[in-house]
């Protein structure tokens, strides 16, 4: 069985994993959407008031973007390795030609295929809140190249928590600081100055400048997107090299 067939097997079994796990289907999808009906539908913004949410809508598209692009790959690859770990699992795939990267490839496929559906929904239902913003081709690169970072992330957490619970956590732990200090939600004026270069040391930040500059802004988009390439390969390489493959 060839390289490109092993991954493709392995990424359909995922597939149907998830699709019977109703409850991360629900929340794969409709959580973001939530938030939007929240706070693009009913606290909506205040342009010029200045503090929170004081931007337009469309100013925000890369943060309802972010919560499926962060949390997704984050909690779904991180319990998926701890319950492999769990179960002893990578110790029999270690036996067949299966390897460390080519399994991990097929988690991404998969998470990026979720990812890629999910924020097609968030757009459609921010058009439908009136946000104005433009449907870039960029986020045909940002979205999924930005979801193999955390897939890669995902991965060294579930390689290094003590357990699922501990990898759910561990993921809690990191998505949320991210997903509110990397200039998505919070715009960089209101943080203090000496913080502003711990900003620069996320890689949602990119994400979210990237998004912002090709949607709403305008701006550098090709660095932004450099860097986020960048990320994803260093990201999967770490978490391919840390998956436990025998133990």
């Amino acid at each position: 069985m060839s390289r490109a067939r092993r991954i493709a097997a392995e990424a359909k079994g995922t597939y149907r994993t998830f699709v019977r796990r109703r409850t991360a289907v629900f929340f794969t999808f409709f959580f973001p959407v939530l938030l939007i009906v929240i706070f693009a539908g009913l606290v909506r913004t205040q342009s010029g008031s200045g503090g929170l949410f004081s931007e337009p809508t469309g100013y925000y598209v890369p943060a309802y973007l972010a919560t499926v692009v962060l949390f997704t790959p984050l909690s779904r690859v991180g319990s998926t390795v701890a319950r492999h770990r769990e179960g002893n699992r990578f110790e029999k795939l270690a036996t067949t030609p299966l390897t460390r990267a080519e399994w991990l490839a097929a988690q991404t496929l998969v998470n990026v295929a979720l990812i890629a559906a999910a924020s097609a929904v968030l757009l459609v239902a921010l058009k439908l809140t009136g946000a104005e913003f433009a449907l870039s081709p960029w986020l045909a690169f940002f979205v999924p190249v930005a979801s193999v970072v955390f897939c890669g992330i995902g991965a060294v957490l579930g390689s290094i928590a003590d357990g699922q619970d501990g990898a759910i956590a561990m993921s809690n732990g990191v998505a949320l600081p991210l997903l509110f200090l990397s200039e998505t939600f919070v715009q960089p004026e209101l943080f203090p100055e000496w913080f502003l270069p711990v900003v620069d040391f996320s890689p949602l930040t990119y994400f979210a400048r990237g998004v912002r500059a090709a949607t709403y802004s305008g701006g550098d988009v090709v660095t932004n997107a450099a860097v986020i390439a960048v990320l994803a390969v260093v990201a999967f390489a770490v978490g391919a090299v840390l998956i436990p493959w025998t133990e």
